[in-house]
């Protein structure tokens, strides 16, 4: 039938990648079991609003009578900016007071709207994890080296009973495979000592796009990992897909199955042999393999190395608009500025690193590492929490 019910966005996205990679409407719409209407119609969607566009439309009334008049909205989002740490209860008292001839609307309704907008409502819950939306709109890969895509291809076992981590690197505008290691873990000294041979080979890119797994990233504050902070001491920026949405990281999810395939079946007996066939299919998915989504042209013919050549400087950060810097102590802590007495904690992915504190009018501190801003330092009864 088409679309299988229990995935139909993943049904959706594998049509438009295999769309994408080259293969024909037709021949899509055979294995796919649909109509060329359907095909079309998720086509225009995906180009208008990406992989949004692939959820099956809301159907509902076009018009609410009781929907909250727009300028009001404006009202709360702008108080509540002003007053971060409010909840709906007191911007609805705060409001009608300043504005006696307007409707506010009730207390849930707010909650609903400062939602809608993105904005935490229960503070508690705020201090779990950043207030920043870590998940910001990837960047587009419009030259090679623009972004790199990194991932660990799913480990299986070896003929000796061990396991093999693969470690993969890809270029996303051209495909070229960078690098493919044979590791014994995901232990982050084996991931730097690969990344230090592939920057030797190839220079360092703009961007490197991962998924949320360790050590790409973190739970912590920024999403940030020793691995990410040593990415941006280069001057390179880390990026994360949204957690279950494989699909934004597709071209390499993509290049993964043809490795599988063609390299994991049989596996080696041991590491040393493994690395061997990860080294031939390199040079064959590099130099040989035509790709469709190249014109039938491989990858070695689109890419180049990059202009910004590795030799592991570390950049000096520059925090000249900031109020104050701090230096992160080794167990992820900094001093409030003004309040020698406090500290707090950042992280220990940041340990040994300085960062810059920014004053906010409502005293609040904002907080900064190089160009990522990780948030606000507010004042909770006697402690400081990054929220």
């Amino acid at each position: 039938m088409p679309w299988k019910e229990s995935r139909k966005v993943d049904e959706r996205m594998k049509f438009i990648s295999r769309y994408l990679d080259g293969e024909t409407v037709t021949d899509l719409c055979k294995v796919f079991e649909i109509s060329r209407k359907t095909a079309y119609k998720f086509i225009e969607r995906f180009s208008e609003l990406g992989t949004d566009g692939l959820h099956d439309a809301k159907r509902g009334p076009k018009t609410i009578p009781h929907k909250t008049n727009p300028s009001v909205e404006k009202l709360i989002i702008k108080l509540r900016t002003l007053r971060p740490t409010w909840g709906p209860k007191k911007i609805k008292a705060r409001l009608e007071k300043l504005n006696p001839n307007i409707n506010i609307p009730a207390a849930s309704t707010i909650g609903e709207i400062l939602n809608r907008n993105n904005i935490e409502v229960n503070l508690q819950k705020r201090r779990k994890r950043s207030i920043l939306n870590p998940y910001t709109p990837l960047t587009e890969s419009l030259a090679p080296n623009d972004v790199w895509c990194i991932d660990f291809k799913g480990q299986f076992r070896m003929g000796n009973k061990r396991y093999c981590y693969p470690l993969t690197v890809t270029d996303h505008k051209s495909r070229y495979l960078l690098g493919c290691e044979a590791l014994p873990s995901t232990k982050r000294m084996g991931v730097v000592e690969t990344f230090e041979r592939v920057f030797t080979d190839f220079g360092l890119p703009k961007v490197i796009l991962s998924d949320n797994g360790t050590p790409f990233a973190s739970h912590g504050v920024g999403r940030l990992s020793r691995l990410s902070v040593w990415f941006l001491r280069l001057g390179i920026n880390p990026e994360q897909i949204e957690p279950g949405h494989p699909e934004q990281n597709g071209r390499h999810e993509r290049m993964h199955r043809t490795l599988k395939a063609e390299t994991i079946r049989p596996a080696g007996k041991n590491l040393l042999q493994q690395q061997e066939k990860f080294d031939e299919f390199m040079d064959i998915y590099n130099n040989e393999r035509p790709h469709e989504a190249l014109k039938m042209g491989t990858p070695n013919e689109h890419y180049q190395k990059s202009k910004i050549i590795f030799n592991n400087n570390i950049q000096e950060i520059n925090y000249d608009l900031c109020d104050d810097i701090r230096k992160v102590s080794s167990i992820g802590r900094i001093r409030i500025p003004g309040d020698s007495m406090n500290s707090c904690f950042l992280g220990t992915a940041l340990e040994g690193e300085k960062v810059g504190l920014t004053m906010n009018k409502d005293a609040s501190w904002e907080v900064r590492f190089m160009s990522k801003s990780l948030g606000q330092i507010i004042k909770i009864g006697h402690s400081y929490k990054l929220i």
